[in-house]
């Protein structure tokens, strides 16, 4: 599928990359409805995310994907610095942005997140009344209880000294630390040690422009642990929300995401699927994808649905 390359200016005279996918159905001349998707926390979103643009333009949406600040093309420094509000407040910019767009109905505007995005997306339809449907996938609700179940309280209070060195050397004119998102190695610093992250990631062949180290701010994970987006769930009613989560997830939790879904109120809907957090892009791309295909489709197909 062909798309456009296009630049979006946020806060800090920096752009955002962004890729546009225009709807393979629909009459021509008629302003079509608009979704804006991102990738979660050191991701691209050459890592799966296209693939959810493509289905969802070929359903008749106008589709913008971007990378957050610092990641791929994007602008920003320090380079993989993970700040979840301010990757919000710069996802705010792509939704004005796609609502300008020739084209695009800026009535019929629908969110897709997905992991740290998925937290994301339930802060802005919880805050942005444009939003008019969510699709929450695998997502961040409590970075506070997602670390306790990653670390034994000693792996937490090393960590913790970390942090303090770490703003230390800052004060004294140093750049943010760095770790890896991702190794097996216990002996080796790292966001995360999960053996199914590294099999979703090279299972992805990216463009050399767009490749970096594998490496994020050692300050995204003290953010990633002070940040708590399943609080927005009460807030989102009435914009229509679904959320996808896998009952075998151990990285964003099967059991707390599902306790953020109730304490939501309607309209919502809860789908599953059998298998862990990262099946969701391609093993179960048949549920995933399909159910939140579905899911914009009934809320954004008509003006009248979505107002």
């Amino acid at each position: 599928m062909e798309r456009e390359e296009h630049w979006i200016p946020v806060e800090g005279g920096i752009a955002l990359h962004a890729w546009v996918y225009r709807p393979t159905t629909g009459e021509v001349g008629v302003s079509a409805p608009g979704l804006t998707l991102a990738h979660g926390f050191g991701g691209l979103i050459e890592m799966g995310v296209t693939a959810y643009a493509e289905h969802f333009a070929s359903l008749g949406f106008v589709v913008i994907a971007h990378d957050h600040r610092g990641f791929g093309l994007s602008g920003g420094w320090p380079r993989q610095d993970i700040d979840p509000w301010r990757q919000i407040l710069d996802w705010r910019r792509v939704v004005t942005y796609l609502s300008n767009l020739p084209g695009v109905d800026p009535d019929r505007i629908g969110l897709w997140g997905s992991s740290y995005a998925g937290g994301h997306a339930l802060v802005l339809a919880g805050s942005d009344p444009r939003i008019k449907a969510v699709v929450s996938q695998i997502p961040t609700i409590s970075g506070y209880e997602q670390g306790l179940r990653r670390a034994s309280p000693e792996q937490r209070r090393a960590l913790q000294q970390r942090f303090n060195d770490d703003e230390l050397a800052q004060q004294q004119g140093a750049e943010p630390a760095r770790q890896k998102v991702n190794d097996l190695d216990p002996d080796v610093p790292s966001a995360y040690s999960d053996p199914e992250m590294a099999e979703f990631e090279d299972s992805y062949s990216i463009d050399p422009l767009l490749r970096f180290d594998r490496k994020v701010t050692l300050r995204s994970t003290l953010k990633a642990m002070m940040y708590d987006p399943g609080v927005w769930v009460t807030r989102i009613s009435p914009t229509p929300l679904l959320m996808i989560v896998g009952s075998l997830d151990t990285v964003t939790p099967f059991d707390i995401a599902t306790a953020a879904f109730e304490r939501a109120e309607e309209p919502k809907r809860l789908v599953t699927f059998p298998g862990g957090h990262f099946d969701a892009y391609v093993k179960h791309f048949s549920v995933t994808g399909v159910a939140a295909g579905e899911w914009f489709v009934q809320h954004l197909a008509s003006a009248e649905r979505a107002n």
